[in-house]
């Protein structure tokens, strides 16, 4: 059952300031910088759509985006962003129900695999994985653990916290590198925020 981020919709972007200032959004900021160009992108999990603010003042035009992101709430929020001259094809449903064409030269996703067991990350990697072209850029942010002891109180809290308000299915972080490494993917970036709590990768396909 997919998580239900209706319920934090309306405080989600402010919540995740207050927790960790400007380091969430900092992080992906830092990816969208590899974006190139006339692009193809698909954007998995896009929460509240900021992101789609960000990617028109750095390409006022020329991106063709596809934006799916399963909350209602999340979405009718992100259809009211800035797109500049971009296309953007919105998508209310979980990835893994979508069918696209596997044309894609970007794919984003911003804090999406820590919402799922490791049974659900298998079919959603899978899918997103096939959607993207052959030597496209993968752009992924998310939690990691380094041997900080407030890092992982701060994720339980955070797991407990919107398995209670959300309903996510995880309860801790999937070992999400080595799909991208038995995938061959290669690193060819990589930036970590909050004292290294917070990292974004680019990754590139073979």
């Amino acid at each position: 059952m997919a998580a239900n981020y209706n319920n934090s919709a309306w405080f989600y972007d402010g919540l995740a300031r207050l927790v960790y200032g400007n380091a969430l959004i900092n992080a992906q900021l830092h990816l969208l910088h590899y974006i190139k160009p006339d692009t193809r992108i698909l954007i998995v999990g896009g929460g509240t759509g900021w992101i789609l603010d960000e990617l028109s003042r750095i390409h006022p035009s020329g991106l063709k985006i596809t934006y799916v992101e399963v909350a209602a709430d999340m979405m009718a929020l992100s259809k009211n962003r800035n797109i500049g001259s971009n296309e953007v094809l919105f998508i209310n449903d979980a990835i893994e129900n979508v069918n696209l064409s596997p044309d894609f030269d970007v794919v984003i996703t911003p804090f999406l695999f820590d919402n799922f067991t490791e049974k659900t990350l298998h079919i959603v990697f899978a899918h997103i994985h096939s959607l993207l072209k052959s030597g496209g850029l993968w752009l992924n942010a998310d939690f990691q653990l380094t041997d900080k002891w407030w890092q992982q109180f701060l994720l339980k809290s955070m797991f407990l916290f919107f398995r209670v308000i959300c309903g996510i299915e995880a309860s801790k972080l999937p070992g999400i590198a080595v799909y991208f490494t038995s995938n061959n993917y290669k690193v060819i970036s990589e930036k970590t925020f909050f004292n290294d709590f917070i990292v974004a990768k680019v990754y590139m396909g073979d």
